[in-house]
């Protein structure tokens, strides 16, 4: 009995001095906390949704998905390096876009837009693993890793929709801080940025419903996202949300992670149509049916938002759930051809111009 105590007793201060590490972020705190509190979307001590979402299915113990995730899965992860495209991105939308928007994705939910002149980089993970600690966790697919901060170009807007390791990845954040100007987040997101040696001044955050200008011509406004938060033991400190991006000319949903929910038709409603809409596509389960869509739901959002093109994000680089790699986009595509629903699946690093070129081809079918 007292071994075992002493064990549980051990396990217990490891525990505490690991969440320790700055990876993990800083709870927030001060005014930061004040305004959090303030929120009609904060209550309980905890963010929510609208509608109710737990995490897991009704009857589903995490034993259960324990055991589920130690059985193999069919082609879960591509068994050769993934093809992608170097694009120079100093040069990015130079006397080629018509100024029409540029976006070059990097994998998952990572991915660079020039408009208006500007840069913004939305939810950058260019570590090898989206982990607090870099060497647990999935491994990003080789040939995914072909790009990193040294090249991109200065950054005048980072885009951050929520505080999950793979859409805030600390070590990338620190090799950001030089070359970006101003950090957009979710409300008390702020925090970890902070901790890690971003300015105050510099970083930005949102309630569902705030927004503002961030730069010539160029405005943002959070809207809601069906998910949670949380980079430790406790969830739903920081909120998690979507972003419009909207110019005088052009207008891009970034999604962000989201449930499907009638959220996406009042966003429709309030802000749409949208000239693109990068939803997530990857990483849900049956398991977890509420705090992730279906490939079929990712569709039915498009047509929600009233976008005109659909970017499916969100998978191609790390495989954080159960189902084969590809399935994502194979389901979008099935589920786009009924419903008519224009989508573009660009390789890794090719850009696409909005309004131009939308890229096709079933690059991972190789």
């Amino acid at each position: 009995m007292y071994i075992l105590l002493g064990i549980i007793a051990l396990l217990a201060v490891v525990a505490v001095l690991v969440l320790q590490l700055p990876s993990f972020g800083a709870m927030p705190a001060g005014d930061r906390l004040k305004r959090i509190e303030a929120s009609a979307n904060y209550q309980d001590g905890h963010f929510h949704f609208p509608i109710e979402t737990p995490m897991m299915a009704p009857g589903v113990s995490y034993w259960q998905l324990v055991i589920k995730y130690l059985r193999p899965v069919a082609n879960r992860e591509p068994t050769k390096p993934l093809p992608s495209v170097k694009t120079d991105l100093n040069s990015l939308g130079a006397d080629t876009s018509g100024g029409s928007p540029v976006v070059v994705w990097f994998g998952h939910s990572s991915y660079l837009i020039k408009l208006e002149g500007q840069t913004i980089l939305v939810d950058p993970v260019f570590s090898d693993r989206p982990s607090p600690i870099a060497v647990l966790g999935t491994k990003s697919y080789p040939g995914t890793n072909v790009y990193s901060v040294d090249d991109l170009p200065p950054i005048d807007v980072v885009v951050i929709t929520h505080d999950h390791y793979d859409h805030l990845d600390y070590d990338t954040i620190l090799k950001l801080i030089p070359k970006a100007k101003q950090f957009h987040t979710a409300l008390g997101v702020g925090a970890h940025l902070a901790r890690w040696g971003v300015a105050e001044s510099a970083i930005h955050e949102y309630d569902w419903g705030e927004g503002g200008p961030v730069g010539r011509g160029l405005s943002l406004r959070a809207v809601r996202a069906r998910h949670f938060s949380g980079r430790g033991l406790v969830n739903g400190k920081t909120l998690w949300t979507a972003f419009v991006l909207q110019s005088p000319s052009h207008k891009l949903f970034l999604g962000g992670d989201s449930g499907y929910g009638p959220h996406f038709r009042e966003i429709g409603d309030a802000y749409g149509p949208f000239d693109l809409a990068l939803l997530e596509a990857g990483q849900y389960d049956v398991q977890w049916p509420l705090i992730h869509m279906m490939p079929e739901e990712t569709v039915q959002a498009a047509v929600d938002l009233r976008a005109n093109v659909l970017m499916p994000v969100h998978w191609g680089k790390f495989t954080l759930a159960l189902h084969a790699w590809t399935e994502p986009v194979e389901r979008v595509l099935k589920k786009a051809a009924e419903l008519n629903v224009t989508v573009t699946t660009p390789l890794i690093g090719e850009p696409i111009v909005v309004g131009q070129t939308y890229p096709q081809k079933r690059w991972w079918a190789f």
